[in-house]
């Protein structure tokens, strides 16, 4: 049995001794360098640009821009970006190619012997811009007559949005008792992985463009590096090496179209060397999206006994410049403005607003931590309101097996949140009476005991498994079993995947569920992963759907290769694509319509100390519960639920990236603080259900966004409890929580 245990990760050895290969480690000696030259404009217009100086430069191969590429524009979920800015192109782009609409624009790739000759090549280019608005926030958007993208056809720079209307707004208003209305400010994150991008490109023996890059989705990758280059899709291959994290980040290409670009002009011109990059931190803090900030303003009412009888909402979401996967965060952060509750009557309405700022996209939660955060506040104040309990006010209002969601739909089959709920609270009351010891922000100056606050909250919610809103969603896996003819059982197996391992393990999971679908033990399984030219489309690294989509795939591919292997077949191959029930694009009069075909359920409890005096927070234990369906490998469960957690924790309490004028101003991780060793909870205690979802491989559920969601919401109940005062905006730094404290003194 391999389901259920926890073996070593597979690509633990190679990662603990430095051997793993990574997208930087691929450029060998025999590389030129590449070096992409930003326009620095957040919002101008291209009136000249001079590559003379730069092609003249000593060591200088080559320098790309708009005129080179066949079809310049790209994009995920909406073709709205030009691979460069320039004044020449082949006309073939939905966009202007000729505006720069975020500082982090391309303009340029400077190709040549060495890093320091490409940067001495891009350094050598000059450009001039005629300045056009900059809107550089939401409200400087809404307010203008400046269109960002005018060949969109929409009258203001709202490009996208959700409409919900569910029952009687005029009596739910009526049958309240208690009304809350609280608007809510969230910011932007950072993903700050491990490795920045990085990566190489070259021709292959079979003359196919072939990238090396960390990404999340080969195959998109594939076919957007092949529309952009004018190719068939089978002219481009993509391999994913080792990945040092991704959390949604590299869902949207950075490196990739250029890199191929360059090895494709230079292969034309007889030049058959690898073409490889390295970013630096900045240029990856400036250069990829971020999650999303913006505000959310919602009025709920309830009655005495805790029912709630109508929730008014409206978000709207900052996507900066470019869409990337603006319209679909959108949708989640739609969807989680009614929290996982029972609610009668609703409106509500979610708009996506471009701007002149960083470009927003996919990122841990994907629009659900937005969502939630008012959500759960409301659901807080509701309970101080009502003097309810606040998990008690969840259970009378949580989702249960056959709740109708807000959305008109049935909920799928498998909803747990009434047992998550419970879970999560009496792990919480088992230690309530533990003693904390004080802390003190500075060592050398400790803490006025009588300023010491300790402070608990509560939050909880869902996150869909696998793409919403009607994406055709799909996964692809191969096995083929090798043994003797007249062998009874295979002897090895091989499995072919394309599903991307970010760092969260997937691939020994992958291997876990083989060897269980095979009888084959794992480590007599050969592993093909992340190549285009070996494995069908896996769909995406993303949306908590790989394991659940992969394993159904896997199970798939295994009875097609035992099918083989009793019809005599030596090797017996098995492919199979798997294809999950399927959604529906919401109604957009009234949002009707089953956006999802499976959720995960989470609940979280908080417990923190607050110094009054300097408005430092310190999270002493939090405890999270999960509802996983099945834990494939509890030990990587548990290390998801615990990186949710920090990386949660660094969104609540430290990481605030400023933007100003449309330009980041902390792109270092010198100034954007993320939580370090000494900053993280105390303690994490990680509570695992394993209620079986209907259509999850042995009953598994996607999990790895679950601890992102609600701990913002927890955190800032737990800081009411403690203080008296709310907080409706984070992070909750020092000086902005002592500001709260003193304002409402």
């Amino acid at each position: 049995m391999s389901v259920g245990q926890s073996p070593a990760r597979i690509d633990g050895p190679a990662k603990l001794t430095g051997q793993a290969s990574y997208g930087s480690d691929r450029i060998g000696a025999d590389a030129l360098w590449a070096v992409a030259v930003f326009t620095d404009q957040p919002h101008a217009r291209l009136l000249e640009a001079d590559f003379t100086a730069a092609r003249a430069t000593d060591g200088v191969v080559e320098v790309l821009g708009s005129a080179d590429v066949p079809v310049n524009e790209f994009g995920l979920t909406m073709v709205d970006q030009p691979v460069f800015v320039g004044l020449e192109h082949t006309g073939r782009s939905a966009v202007a190619c000729d505006v720069s609409r975020w500082e982090a624009d391309r303009l340029a790739l400077v190709v040549a012997e060495s890093p320091e000759a490409a940067r001495a090549g891009a350094a050598a280019i000059t450009s001039r811009w005629a300045p056009l608005p900059v809107l550089a926030d939401i409200d400087e958007a809404l307010g203008s007559d400046t269109l960002l993208h005018p060949e969109n056809g929409k009258p203001s720079n709202v490009y996208h949005s959700l409409r919900l209307r569910k029952g009687d707004m005029a009596q739910g208003w009526a049958d309240a008792d208690v009304v809350v209305e609280s608007t809510y400010e969230f910011p932007y994150q950072e993903h700050a992985y491990l490795q920045p991008e990085a990566g190489l490109a070259y021709i292959d023996d079979e003359g196919r463009v072939t990238v090396e890059v960390a990404g999340q989705w080969a195959h998109e990758d594939q076919e957007q590096i092949a529309h952009a280059l004018d190719l068939p899709v089978e002219r481009v291959r993509v391999i994913y090496p080792a990945i040092g994290g991704a959390f949604g980040g590299r869902e949207d290409i950075s490196i990739q179209i250029v890199l191929a670009l360059a090895a494709l002009r230079l292969h034309k011109r007889g030049i058959d060397r690898p073409v490889g990059t390295v970013w630096s931190r900045e240029e990856s803090i400036v250069g990829h999206g971020k999650r999303h900030r913006g505000r959310i303003t919602t009025r709920w009412g309830a009655r005495r006994d805790g029912r709630i009888t109508a929730v008014k909402s409206t978000a709207w979401l900052d996507a900066g410049a470019y869409n990337f996967t603006s319209n679909k965060v959108l949708g989640n952060c739609h969807l989680h403005q009614g929290g996982p509750y029972e609610i009668p009557n609703a409106e509500v309405d979610s708009l996506a607003v471009y701007t002149s700022a960083t470009p927003a996209g996919a990122f841990r939660g994907f629009g659900g931590p937005q969502g939630a955060f008012a959500a759960e506040c409301q659901m807080n104040k509701l309970a101080e309101a009502l003097g309810i309990d606040p998990v008690e006010l969840r259970r009378i209002n949580t989702l249960r097996e056959g709740s109708i969601g807000i959305t008109q739909t049935p909920m799928p089959q498998g909803v747990t949140m009434p047992e998550v709920i419970d879970s999560c609270a009496a792990e919480a009351a088992s230690a309530a009476t533990e003693p904390v010891e004080d802390f003190s922000p500075f060592p050398s100056l400790p803490a006025e005991p009588s300023a010491l606050r300790r402070g608990r909250g509560f939050a909880c919610s869902y996150k869909n498994v696998g793409f919403s809103f009607g994406f055709p969603e799909r996964c692809e896996a191969e096995i083929v079993l090798h043994g003797g003819a007249d062998s009874d059982e295979p002897e090895s197996a091989e499995l072919c995947h394309a599903g991307a391992d970010v760092g969260q393990g997937a691939h020994t999971v992958l291997v876990q569920m083989a060897a269980e679908a095979t009888g084959v033990p794992a480590d007599r399984i050969e592993r093909r992963f992340s190549d285009t030219a070996t494995s069908g489309d896996s769909g995406s690294a993303s949306a908590s759907r790989l394991t659940w989509m992969s394993g159904n795939a896997i199970l798939g591919a295994a009875e097609e290769a035992e099918k083989a292997w009793r019809d005599g077949q030596r090797p017996a191959v098995g492919r199979f694509r798997y294809v999950p029930p399927p959604t529906e694009v919401l109604d957009a009069d009234d949002g009707r319509g089953a956006p999802n075909f499976s959720y995960g359920y989470v609940a979280q409890h908080v417990d923190l100390s607050v110094d009054a005096d300097t408005g430092h927070i310190r999270v002493n234990r939090v405890v999270s519960a999960h509802d996983v369906g099945r834990a494939i490998n509890p030990r990587l469960v548990v290390g998801q639920i615990e990186g949710a957690v920090i990386q949660a924790h660094g969104y609540a309490i430290s990481e605030n990236l400023r933007s100003e004028g449309g330009r980041l101003q902390n792109m270092r991780l010198s100034t954007y603080l993320m939580p370090g060793i000494g900053d993280i909870p105390t303690t994490v205690d990680s509570v695992v259900l394993e209620l079986a979802d209907p259509h999850g491989p042995w009953g598994a559920r996607g999990m790895a966004e679950m601890g992102m969601i609600p701990y913002a919401p927890a955190v800032v109940a737990a800081l009411h409890d403690a203080t008296g005062v709310w907080f409706d905006s984070f992070p909750l730094t020092p000086d902005r929580v002592l500001a709260g404290l003193q304002a409402a003194r």
